[in-house]
């Protein structure tokens, strides 16, 4: 089974779900799959990731890599290690590929990567996440309460198509 099967939108009612469902897409992955996660601040790309995470079945915590910009986080099952890139403070893709990244050998997921891993690989699956915006619930809610526990729209697509 591969990612394809989950090709499409759906709807992720809470961060648990959300977990959930990269539990899901992290046991069908292997060596070489790359995954770009793109969405605004509070979408879920972290929690999606930790999802990854555990299905890969790879030692934690996973918490954002934003300083560091990369972090791998190796294997606890004799599978790939995960290699969880932030691409947020990158400037081009040469810059991600400076990092000297095991793409044959991992499955690596690149938060805010959108336009910079075209030719790293043939083959990859964009997963963006929407959050409810706040003229969708109520509009005097601090920021904090729109994110919370509001349902996501995740949408997976293949590149190329």
């Amino acid at each position: 089974m591969t990612l394809d099967t989950l090709l499409g939108r759906r709807e992720v009612a809470t961060p648990d779900d959300m977990e959930t469902f990269g539990e899901k897409i992290g046991r069908m992955l292997a060596p070489g799959d790359l995954l770009v996660l793109t969405g605004p601040l509070g979408a879920g790309k972290t929690t999606l990731t930790r999802g990854i995470a555990a299905g890969l079945g790879v030692r934690g915590p996973v918490q954002s890599p934003t300083f560091v910009i990369a972090r791998t986080h190796p294997s606890l099952v004799d599978g790939p290690p995960l290699v969880h890139v932030d691409a947020y403070r990158l400037g081009s893709a040469l810059e991600l590929d400076d990092l000297d990244i095991d793409l044959d050998g991992s499955v690596v997921i690149v938060e805010w990567g959108r336009g910079m891993v075209d030719g790293l690989r043939d083959r990859w699956w964009e997963i963006e996440l929407e959050r409810p915006r706040g003229d969708q619930l109520d509009v005097a809610a601090p920021d904090a309460e729109l994110d919370a526990d509001a349902p996501r729209t995740v949408t997976v697509t293949r590149h190329p198509r």
